[in-house]
């Protein structure tokens, strides 16, 4: 894996741990970590070694939004539709359009952009004592970076337009009760008990987790019937690949499968 000065990258078997290092800024986005997490995003997806990937924040946050420091000094000209079109949506739809699961780890504070980075990922394990934030209100912005589109679809419209306009903390307990994260494990486990489940996950088939994971997100926008057609499609590809053929005859000889993805 390549090196990076705000992004460390480490890989445990099938398994990639993808972690913001800018513990000193909690992990805010400046233009450095928005260029090398791109990379580091796609870096991890290429590779067909790694089956899942963790996603978490180095230090007291998983990354408190973006460093309100790194704006320019002249926003008459700052053009704020071109940062968020080119530089977050690219690394945003990376992650949601990936053929393999992503899990966020997240620690502390999820504010602002990482909170749509925290919530862009299939999955979610949250520390005890983490929330997820919309401090946008406070500073008279919007959410961006998709967070709207998370926010109205785990939670319903009311719920989400309430979270967003009281800019509340909306504590682990609570996100597992709502529905914005799958698993609430004490803070000094978070990692461990994440990649104990990563590595569970990646011992799954591989074409099972990526076209299960497409299937979902075609269904979030389509009709029942489309969804129906869709599925079939993706059917058809998973049972005439070598990994079904593999599946079921270790299943007639009561074996573990060895997956290829193909």
């Amino acid at each position: 894996m390549s090196n990076y000065e705000t992004v460390k990258v480490e890989c445990q078997g099938a398994v990639a741990v993808v972690s913001l290092n800018r513990p000193d800024n909690l992990n805010s986005f400046n233009g450095a970590l928005r260029r090398e997490l791109l990379l580091a995003v796609r870096e991890v997806n290429d590779d067909d070694s790694v089956r899942v990937v963790v996603l978490t924040g180095t230090g007291r946050a998983f990354s408190a939004g973006a460093d309100l420091t790194d704006m320019p000094q002249d926003i008459s000209t700052f053009r704020v539709v071109d940062q968020l079109n080119h530089e977050y949506k690219p690394l945003l739809m990376e992650i949601h359009e990936a053929g393999k699961p992503w899990i966020s780890a997240i620690n502390g504070a999820c504010a602002g952009i990482g909170s749509a980075l925290g919530m862009v990922c299939d999955l979610t394990v949250m520390a005890e004592d983490a929330f997820i934030y919309q401090a946008f209100a406070a500073i008279s912005l919007v959410p961006d970076g998709g967070a709207t589109w998370h926010l109205v679809r785990t939670l319903g419209r009311k719920r989400a337009y309430e979270v967003i306009v009281t800019g509340e903390k909306i504590r682990a307990d609570k996100c597992l009760q709502w529905g914005l994260c799958n698993r609430v494990v004490p803070a000094a486990k978070l990692l461990e008990e994440t990649l104990a489940w990563a590595a569970e996950i990646a011992a799954k088939a591989p074409l099972s987790l990526r076209y299960a994971k497409q299937a979902l997100n075609a269904a979030m926008e389509e009709t029942v019937g489309d969804t129906i057609s869709g599925e079939a499609k993706l059917q058809h590809l998973c049972i005439t690949s070598a990994d079904a053929q593999e599946g079921m005859l270790a299943f007639l000889q009561k074996r573990a499968p060895v997956w290829q993805g193909r």
